[in-house]
């Protein structure tokens, strides 16, 4: 990536100027970056941030000016097929302008050059100010730092959001949680929130097993050494987890997750392969009533999830400082990529000094 004087158009109806604070740097830019994730280029990446409404589009009410927020990148219609179900993640316009790369208006607002630019998922955070819909910054508590207020845009929420609602995770349940990055570590939080009685903490790397167990792992396990699924079974007399999240991203951990959950319990894959790569299963591990669901979000409700994970995080219940490895400045995102891309970083933050 290249830092770069760009031009910003005019706001649409229904739009807001936010002044970005902090922005997180996450796996999903990362494939962008990679070429795993095709975009049209050139674009402007970064999806995990929080930040200050500076102005506002005709329609909105002009007392939002001030607000700290925190940007959610799944604007929706609420009028389609999938938003009337309670999907919002599926919503119709928010699919079909996905791979054009353009803000949720359909028009391009940013420029370089006289030269249109792509906007990574409706937002295109790794700026100083990014055009959002009203919806997508939802306002917090100014007491939350804003470093720690971005993770909630993606990493936290994903993470959380599925132990507590697409798992449905339990009191007195055993979960599993395979890979301990930003969302894995989120999940093990909300498992914890849950009321898990024991939570498993499955990774490769024993930094990231320590953090798990700050932030609530009861047992961990580093799948280097030791097996996950025969550790899963030793805690639970034989029965597997209740609920296994998998957010590691590879197909071992695909198959692991279905051979760690016990008969009956429940699977949620968040992590990602390519798009266009098999993952193979033993056809016994899919048996025994076993459910599995793909989630991207958690299940999010924005509106409500991020003010509660706001509120979790001054009451002591949430840790967020604890996920942040490494604190930069713009000038050094891309050694901050290069870190991800090591394993060495659970969450990096590009800092902006207004």
């Amino acid at each position: 990536m290249t830092i770069e004087e760009i031009e910003i158009g005019e706001l649409d109806p229904g739009e807001v100027l936010v002044r970005i604070g902090a922005a997180g740097l996450c796996h999903t830019d990362l494939e962008v970056i990679s070429g795993q994730l095709a975009y049209p280029m050139p674009i402007v990446l970064g999806h995990e941030a929080a930040g200050t409404i500076e102005q506002v589009g005709a329609g909105v009410d002009p007392q939002r000016v001030g607000d700290q927020v925190v940007l959610s990148w799944n604007p929706h219609c609420g009028r389609c097929f999938h938003c009337t179900r309670g999907d919002p993640i599926l919503c119709e316009h928010y699919v079909a302008l996905g791979p054009k790369a353009v803000p949720f208006s359909g028009r391009a607002k940013l420029h370089l050059g006289g030269r249109p630019l792509h906007t990574m998922f409706y937002m295109s955070a790794f700026a100083e100010y990014a055009v959002v819909t009203d919806a997508c910054a939802v306002p917090i508590p100014r007491e939350v730092p804003v470093d720690c207020a971005c993770l909630l845009g993606c990493g936290v929420l994903t993470g959380v959001g599925a132990a507590t609602r697409i798992a449905g995770m339990r009191h007195g349940d055993t979960a599993m949680v395979i890979g301990c990055g930003a969302v894995g570590l989120s999940a093990v939080q909300g498992a914890r929130l849950a009321g898990a009685r024991q939570i498993v903490a499955v990774d490769l790397d024993d930094r990231k097993l320590a953090t798990a167990r700050l932030l609530g792992a009861t047992h961990v396990v580093n799948a280097r050494h030791e097996d996950p699924v025969v550790a899963g079974r030793e805690i639970t007399e034989g029965r597997g987890a209740d609920c296994v999240v998998e957010s590691a991203g590879s197909e071992h951990a695909f198959r692991a997750s279905v051979e760690a959950c016990r008969a009956g319990g429940r699977v949620v894959w968040l992590g990602k392969v390519g798009v266009n790569d098999e993952v193979a299963f033993r056809w016994g591990s899919l048996m025994g009533e076993k459910r599995f669901t793909r989630s991207s979000y958690g299940g999010a409700h924005t509106a409500t999830d991020f003010p509660w994970l706001a509120r979790s995080y001054l009451e002591g219940e949430l840790k967020l400082d604890e996920m942040i490895t490494q604190r930069l400045r713009l000038d050094d995102i891309n050694s901050g990529f290069d870190d991800l891309r090591d394993g060495q970083a659970i969450r990096s933050v590009v800092l902006f000094d207004h």
